[in-house]
């Protein structure tokens, strides 16, 4: 073996196998409490997934083979090689003096983050380890060699706070939920691309307002959301070479629960962190609305239906199920019979704010011939 070719840092990684051998190597530095965050399972933390591989593994890409073919190059050029690592233009961050409301909000942001980028890496690891069609392990590969970065790059932010997750640990005790492949295009299609939006739009407003760049780590935002962005166009291209994915009608009732459950639940997710957004100097509301078009736009791509964010019933109901929410939040801390109580009352009120939310008639259009995009925002 040649110690003076072995990559130092999940950065440098070119495969996802050395990217998480980096992470094994620097497990002395796991905590106990972020780990244990990140193992959590409730309707607003991410997910672990399993699906049918070997349905994943018939796919042919024949039908768009041109545009996939040049997605693969531009993947396997990895222009983020290197990228996800501190430097010079990481600053100092003083974790003591920081306000601890902030600082809570910050660490649950960052592990969050992490686990999401490590379960998209968990997934395509396995789609890459279980199948033997070149396209599509090769595609997988690729994916989860940069989530594994990201991942890594967000320890590495914790670290200096104190605390690290423990991603083998994750791999082998967090639950996986089971969705049929179709379910994991629609969820993780938008998941890469609502996470293009959510990226783009914090780096864009820290551009302009550098004064609330509170932390380093948002300087990698550019390059990171190019990522997702690039995770994204593949899934479109994987949705497309089956045209009933997109066009059955049963089918199109499905891309509307997953667009309504991914805007609901991060709106409800961000607005338990009001301090991170005061200390970006970002509105929550405008932040998600901001989100939602960028989103809307993006898979106008691949779905033939966007959500009308700008219906009456939209954010009235959106701001039902964060109050639905922070109502059960309360009641399980309460305990007890009225703890119970609370929680059904809080949880029926958040399943009809969503019902209202999904029976907003959706805007159709015609979805184009080439789902081809580039990042525009």
């Amino acid at each position: 073996m040649n110690i003076q070719n072995t990559p130092k840092h999940s950065a440098d990684a070119t495969t996802v196998e050395e990217g998480l051998a980096i992470q094994e190597e620097q497990a002395k530095f796991d905590d106990d409490f972020a780990t244990e965050t990140a193992m959590s399972n409730t309707l607003l933390t991410p997910r672990f997934y399993t699906t049918d591989f070997d349905e994943l593994d018939a796919i042919d890409v024949t039908p768009v083979r041109k545009d996939w073919d040049a997605l693969i190059a531009q993947m396997e050029s990895d222009p983020n090689k290197g990228h996800f690592k501190k430097n010079e233009d990481w600053d100092h961050v003083d974790w003591d003096a920081m306000e601890p409301k902030l600082k809570a909000e910050f660490i649950d942001f960052l592990i969050s983050s992490c686990t999401a980028e490590f379960s998209g890496c968990v997934l395509y690891k396995e789609m890459k380890r279980r199948g033997s069609n070149k396209d599509i392990t090769q595609l997988f590969q690729l994916m989860a060699r940069d989530e594994a970065r990201h991942a890594g790059f967000i320890n590495d932010a914790l670290r200096e706070a104190g605390l690290r997750v423990n991603l083998g640990f994750l791999t082998q005790s967090k639950k996986y939920t089971y969705f049929r492949p179709k379910f994991i295009y629609y969820a993780t299609y938008l998941s890469e691309k609502i996470g293009y939006a959510r990226y783009i739009t914090i780096f864009r407003h820290l551009e302009a307002h550098p004064e609330h760049r509170f932390h380093p780590i948002f300087k990698w935002f550019e390059e990171w959301c190019n990522d997702e962005f690039s995770h994204g166009e593949a899934f479109a291209l994987l949705m497309k070479t089956d045209p009933k994915l997109t066009e059955s009608f049963t089918n199109k009732l499905w891309i509307k629960f997953f667009l309504t459950a991914v805007y609901s639940t991060m709106y409800v997710r961000d607005h338990q962190r009001p301090a991170f957004h005061k200390a970006l100097g970002v509105d929550p509301d405008w932040y998600a609305h901001e989100v939602f078009t960028k989103t809307s736009v993006l898979t106008g791509q691949i779905f033939p239906l966007m959500l009308d964010i700008e219906h009456p019933r939209w954010q009235r109901n959106l701001e039902r199920m964060q109050k639905a929410n922070v109502q059960i939040a309360e009641a399980k801390k309460r305990g007890g019979v009225s703890g119970f109580f609370g929680n059904v009352a809080g949880s029926a009120k958040a399943a009809l704010a969503f019902v209202s939310l999904y029976t907003i008639p959706a805007i159709k259009h015609q979805v184009p011939e080439s789902t081809v995009l580039r990042p525009a925002y």
